[in-house]
């Protein structure tokens, strides 16, 4: 079984470091998706027709072909103001495996919320493949809250892709507690000006775990804002691996990291 290779960072470092990417031994992705059932929708309007553009990074081409050309969930959100939205996956014995594709679009002069959760207290081995794409349309304030509650049985990889139009807010608070493998991919493109990126991450490690995150930022829109706390703490044999990049890219004239 071939060793599957994730998460490469934009630049390149010293390979000694072994940061580039992580190394997957043993993992056997599905060739066929089975039927997902087990998802609850609530506080907004949803559709399936999802666009299908290509991500700018993301964990491989090959976990992003398979949401492109397999996923059992589409979910598409056109976020109105003062909408507080919640999407349950919860995985049982009848519900294994989960590659999602879902599409959020905060409407301009809107505030909202979205929490997203995969949840698995099962002992059985689940997997998970998902991409979710977000665009913030100008003045717009969205707080996402991402959960992973999978078991340490189990393997969950996400790409999140985010575009911030102008005077765009968009907080994330991501809770990374599950997945014998947790692999995550994040990419915001600030081309708004005054635009405002927030990340904040909690990660809890035990057993033989394994994170590895990689989050990459542009910055392009003048006065943009970019600020990443990641926190969390590992027990037994857990491991860690975070890698950020924030590029400041020409016409980025005044904006911040924090």
């Amino acid at each position: 079984m071939p060793n599957l290779k994730l998460n490469e960072t934009p630049i390149r470092t010293v390979r000694n470091y072994n940061i580039n990417n992580i190394e997957l031994e043993n993992i056997e992705l599905p060739q066929s998706i089975s039927q997902f059932k087990n998802v609850s929708i609530t506080g907004v309007e949803y559709t399936n027709n999802i666009n299908t553009n290509n991500l700018i990074y993301g964990l491989s081409k090959k976990l992003e072909n398979q949401v492109k050309e397999n996923s059992n969930q589409k979910i598409k959100i056109q976020v109105q103001n003062n909408e507080n939205a919640q999407i349950d996956f919860k995985f049982d014995k009848q519900n294994t495996e989960l590659v999602e594709n879902i599409e959020i679009k905060n409407q301009e002069n809107s505030q909202s919320a979205i929490t997203i959760k995969y949840e698995l207290v099962e002992d059985i081995k689940a997997y998970h493949n998902g991409i979710i794409n977000v665009t913030a349309k100008p003045n717009s304030n969205i707080n996402i809250i991402i959960v992973n509650l999978m078991n340490t049985n189990s393997n969950n990889f996400l790409s999140i892709q985010n575009t911030l139009e102008e005077n765009a807010k968009v907080t994330y608070w991501i809770i990374d507690f599950g997945g014998k493998n947790s692999i995550t991919n994040y990419y915001s493109n600030l081309i708004g000006n005054s635009s405002e990126n927030n990340i904040n991450t909690i990660y809890l490690g035990k057993e033989e775990q394994q994170f590895d995150l990689n989050y990459i930022t542009h910055l392009k829109g003048q006065k943009t804002k970019v600020n990443i706390e990641v926190q969390g703490a590992l027990t037994d044999k857990a491991k860690k691996n975070f890698k950020g990049t924030i590029d400041f890219k020409k016409g980025s004239k005044k904006a911040i990291r924090k």
